[in-house]
């Protein structure tokens, strides 16, 4: 907690001076901070990059909002706390890790809750269409936060030094997941011993053996350089990593309407463009990772395999309505309800 005021202390000495108003805009000139869980170049930075670019062009240079990569403001639970307490206006998180703040937003992270094909745009139907992201953003109202949008960041795969292609194999695996409850309940269930980490120490946990094997999307797993530390990257076919752009309530609140609205807008268009931008840049970055080290194997599970782990991952689901907090089994129905009706919509299986 001290380092987070020592943090805030420092970031409220830059605070936009009382939001002036200036040229022909009609709105107020805003100044904002926003801190992404990703390093400069992946998925989280580049597209809250691309959103402050937006909102700059927008207003006519009236709206300037800085992007702070992991790292520069603290760890992926610091950020999300200076979103919460206003010190930082905006933050680009997780499911997971944001969930210490909103428990709720845990729901994404059930496994084989979603289809294998067509996830931007089930999560698109979802945002725009559904009953779920009305619920959801009242749990985040009730933290002091709004989620702008749900972003598709890739398929989570698993990173090891020995072959995965069953349960078996994961048995009393020490493996390194994100801060959720929920999350370490799946993978115990798959009989995992897992074993929540900062990100930044992951590389390290890998190399000295602290830890086994860990769970990423591609582009995480080339851009941290985890391949150089392990041997296999198995795809379980289980878990889309999901981000969830955020603004603080109170900030957002005070902000004239039409800014509000564009800010939605920006996030929620992007959710198909951004899923195909990161598709193609996880395929290209596998490739990086098999040219850099090509003894790495790459395994996805056979469908008997992903039958029995889907089995198991289906027991962690009335656990979510325990761990999700108030109002949880509701934003879970209305999730699987939701999701149904996009595969529908869209003709997924």
């Amino acid at each position: 907690m001290k380092k987070i005021f020592a943090i805030a202390l420092i970031l409220t000495i830059t605070v936009s001076a009382g939001m002036v108003y200036a040229g022909t805009y009609t709105g107020k000139a805003i100044k904002a901070r926003l801190a992404s869980e990703e390093i400069e170049g992946d998925f989280m930075t580049v597209w809250a990059n691309n959103f402050s670019e937006h909102m700059k062009k927008w207003s006519d240079g009236k709206i300037e909002i800085n992007v702070y990569p992991y790292g520069t403001l603290g760890a992926t639970g610091d950020i999300n706390e200076l979103c919460q307490m206003g010190v930082v206006e905006f933050v680009f998180s997780d499911y997971a890790w944001i969930s210490s703040f909103v428990p709720q937003a845990q729901v994404l992270a059930l496994n084989y809750l979603f289809p294998t094909e067509k996830v931007p745009e089930i999560l698109n139907w979802v945002a725009r269409n559904g009953k779920f992201m009305p619920l959801l953003e009242e749990a985040f109202a009730k933290n002091g936060m709004v989620p702008l949008s749900i972003m598709f960041e890739g398929w989570q795969w698993v990173t090891s030094k020995k072959e995965i292609t069953s349960l078996e194999d994961m048995k009393g695996l020490k493996l390194r997941l994100m801060s959720s409850k929920l999350l370490v309940e799946t993978y115990k269930s798959y009989g995992a011993a897992p074993t929540p980490m900062s990100y930044g120490e992951v590389y390290s946990g890998l190399q000295m053996g602290l830890i086994d094997a860990q769970v990423n999307p591609l582009f995480a797993i080339y851009s941290m350089k985890f391949y150089e530390v392990q041997d296999y990257l198995t795809q379980l076919k289980s878990e889309p990593f999901v981000g969830i752009p955020t603004v603080n309530k109170q900030f957002f609140d005070n902000l004239p309407k039409e800014v509000q609205q564009e800010m939605r807008k920006f996030w929620i268009d992007a959710i198909i463009p951004a899923g195909k931008w990161i598709t193609a840049r996880n395929a290209g970055d596998k490739e990086k990772m098999k040219k850099a080290k090509p003894s790495l194997k790459f395994h996805t599970l056979d469908n008997a395999a992903i039958a029995a782990f889907k089995a198991r991952a289906k027991t962690v689901y009335p656990k979510f309505t325990q761990i999700g907090g108030e109002g949880a089994k509701e934003i879970l129905d209305a999730l699987l309800k939701d999701i149904e009706a996009a595969k529908k919509v869209l003709g997924v299986k």
